[in-house]
């Protein structure tokens, strides 16, 4: 099993091997208190191919256990689903000493670790990751939190988990969308810092593709470790931290625009990695080279992505309220090279609309689907 430490004040593993999830129950114990439960948090969906496994192993390790549903989507991470959740837990006479396990993608986790912030003022939670944004971002780092009608993740805290437990086996199970979703995080840490990883991209992307352990599996730990130090070197996200938001900015107002409905969360960052990529090159900060060979790498990665079902300006117009906004600034992370981007403040809003309307006219072009790309 691979041990990849978050160094906080109050550090925390992340444990990396196939078939881990059955092996659940060994590291709940750790932290369920004699005489208390955990509570498995999840959806349906995710419960019928996952929580076999995770229930057998809490049995077999004597740890008590509820499961709470909540529903699938992207569209209910939100503070009724919040609100819903905490009145079950009381309903079930949870306390300070219950433990949530966050079973599932980066909704569950998100919504359970911000559930397990504000119930009772804090209780303890695991994430149990089963996608691979999941798996190499969102259940990392603490950020938890639900997203509004005006705006993503606008409602939330700082709760790191006890634990991050990560089984590559859940991917066998997970749709080819959801994974392609998942690519486009991954490749987003080799753009912003791991040229070395960039670079397997390009090399074995068609293994990654297919998910075939010898390649994939070191790539999960690549992007964890480097979640892992990031998160470290800046835990709440005043400087270092800031860039991972690569893609974000555009990718939370393409997603908000289509009222969480259209895209998943890494389909939506790919055309707003590719959408920094134009910005940058109108900016003079990127080769028009380079962002040609980081947009085909992209594109190829996390192909087919869905079009553009908005207009320029509806997508500009979300970026307003997007967290990333400081003093009414709103900063942008932009690619100077493979492997390195920079924080970017006072961008021009004409730029950033040629940027948007850019992908959007990429985004109607069958030549997105073979992974072209024109500048």
């Amino acid at each position: 099993m691979k041990k990849i430490t978050v160094e906080l004040a109050n550090p925390y593993t992340c444990l990396i091997e196939r078939g881990a999830l059955r092996h659940a129950g060994t590291l709940a114990k750790k932290y369920v208190e004699e005489g208390n439960r955990a509570v498995i948090v999840t959806t349906a969906p995710i419960r019928k191919h996952c929580g076999a496994a995770v229930e057998a192993s809490l049995r077999q390790e004597g740890v008590s256990f509820h499961v709470l549903e909540m529903r699938d989507g992207e569209r209910y991470k939100n503070l009724s689903t919040v609100e819903d959740l905490a009145v079950r837990l009381t309903q079930l006479g949870a306390d300070r000493g219950t433990v949530i396990l966050a079973l599932g993608g980066g909704v569950v986790g998100d919504v359970a670790g911000f559930l397990a912030a504000i119930y009772m003022r804090g209780i303890s939670v695991l994430q149990l990751p089963t996608t691979l944004v999941a798996m190499i971002d969102s259940a990392i780092g603490g950020k938890t939190g639900v997203n509004l009608k005006t705006g993503k993740n606008l409602a939330g805290a700082f709760h790191h988990p006890r634990a991050v437990l990560i089984d590559p086996e859940a991917l066998t199970t997970l749709p080819e969308r959801e994974y392609r979703s998942g690519l486009s995080e991954a490749i987003k840490y080799g753009i912003i810092r791991q040229p070395g990883l960039y670079q397997l991209f390009e090399q074995r992307g068609e293994e990654i593709r297919r998910r075939e352990p010898a390649v994939l599996d070191p790539v999960i730990a690549d992007c964890v470790r480097a979640k892992a130090e990031i998160v470290a070197a800046d835990e709440k996200e005043s400087d270092l931290r800031r860039i991972l938001n690569f893609g974000h900015t555009f990718g939370h107002a393409l997603e908000a625009t289509t009222e969480y409905r259209h895209f998943l969360h890494g389909e939506a960052v790919a055309w707003g990695m590719i959408a920094a990529c134009h910005l940058a090159v109108r900016l003079r900060r990127l080769r028009a080279e380079t962002a040609r060979t980081l947009i085909q790498t992209i594109l190829k990665t996390a192909r087919p992505l869905p079009s553009i079902p908005a207009t320029a300006s509806a997508v500009l117009a979300h970026t307003a309220t997007d967290k990333k906004m400081r003093s009414g600034v709103l900063h942008f992370v932009l690619p100077r090279d493979i492997g390195t981007v920079e924080i970017v403040r006072n961008v021009p809003a004409a730029a950033a609309l040629e940027a948007v309307r850019e992908i959007i006219q990429l985004s109607q072009n069958s030549k997105q689907m073979n992974g072209q790309a024109e500048l």
